[in-house]
């Protein structure tokens, strides 16, 4: 951790490590020992993926915020839009009072550049959302692609010693490929929400 190490780095010089042992003449219980070793190393890095996960919750509750605002910013822009409809319908009952024609068309005016305003807004507010999911939709995927190969990294290693194990080990695998495909279909569910608004 200290290092900046992530899971898979911390399974490559596991791997390479196995690699010279096993070409040493002593394989007592070495495999073993180096399953106990990468667990223990991998603990720490596996404990801050959880408060990414914690922390990306909190970001699921600030986007439900940030589209709460949204609606409001879209209602309050249809009302906007109605007092300009409304405004436009005075100036042409006004008509031959200058002074009050020209005081409403730039009330008017404000409204519009105040309704342009709110609209750049909202497009930018969905396009940061937009983006966020992205990153985490990618964040998300790469962190459980990274489990499945370290997962099979250990099932190849498995394989020549404990066929018990290797079949709990691709339970498991099975396991982080569905949560994948249910990450991917809620991301893809949020986008099309999000698109549509």
């Amino acid at each position: 951790m200290a290092l900046g190490l992530e899971t898979l780095d911390v399974a490559r010089i596991h791997e390479r490590a196995l690699a010279s042992l096993e070409a040493s003449s002593s394989r007592d219980g070495i495999i073993k020992r180096a399953e106990l070793f990468f667990a223990e190393a991998i603990t720490p890095i596996e404990k801050t993926h959880r408060a990414a996960l914690k922390a990306n919750v909190h970001l699921n509750q600030l986007a439900e915020t940030l589209g709460r605002r949204t609606v409001e910013l879209a209602a309050s822009g249809r009302h906007l839009k109605r007092g300009i409809v409304q405004r436009k319908a005075a100036e042409e009952a006004l008509e031959k009072s200058g002074k009050h024609r020209a005081n409403l068309l730039e009330q008017s005016r404000l409204m519009q550049e105040h309704l342009r305003h709110l609209t750049h807004q909202i497009l930018l507010a969905q396009e940061d959302k937009r983006t966020q999911m992205s990153h985490q939709l990618h964040d998300d995927i790469g962190q459980t692609l990274l489990g499945i190969n370290v997962r099979l990294l250990t099932l190849e290693k498995e394989a020549t010693v404990n066929a018990k194990g290797l079949k709990k080990e691709i339970a498991c695998t099975q396991r982080l490929v569905e949560k994948s495909k249910k990450t991917l279909s809620r991301f893809a569910d949020e986008l099309g929400k999000h698109h549509d608004t």
